[in-house]
């Protein structure tokens, strides 16, 4: 290939057209939205991108998802830290948040919890004090070996 004609397909008015056109063919939004994503695509991208094993397919999943590797990287991380859960069922909080049933239950057993620990300090102290109680009946009961 010749100089000129590498200078003209790489020249920088070929770069960009903006014909208001997207290239899936919808037409481009002025204030673009940003995406987010549901735990379940992620984790279906990740175990699709784990599962690659051929050189460049690891990148057609990228490409075909417009998806950066920075995002997987920060994906995985959040797998392995646990916060990427796929939900069990529809949530009734919104924006990944816990269900409301599931927080009724998560209460319930708080306060069941809170009240077991209530009855075990109670109990804790009773001992320390049968504890003290039963050392000064030994001390007083015991013969002195010192006389």
């Amino acid at each position: 290939m010749g100089n000129t004609k590498r200078a003209r397909i790489y020249s920088a008015d070929t770069w960009h057209v903006d014909d208001g056109v997207g290239t899936d063919g919808e037409a481009l939004r002025k204030n673009p939205v940003r995406r987010s994503f549901t735990a379940e695509y992620k984790l279906s991208i990740l175990a699709e991108y784990d599962a690659c094993s051929e050189a460049g397919e690891k990148g057609a999943i990228l490409r075909r998802e417009g998806l950066y590797s920075s995002l997987i990287t920060d994906w995985k991380r959040q797998h392995r830290q646990g916060l990427l859960k796929a939900a069990v069922g529809r949530s009734d909080g919104g924006r990944g948040g816990p269900s409301l049933s599931e927080l009724a239950k998560l209460r319930a057993e708080n306060e069941r919890l809170r009240s077991k620990l209530a009855q075990a300090e109670v109990i804790i102290g009773v001992q320390g004090k049968v504890h003290a109680l039963l050392e000064e009946i030994s001390k007083s009961a015991a013969p002195d070996d010192d006389t």
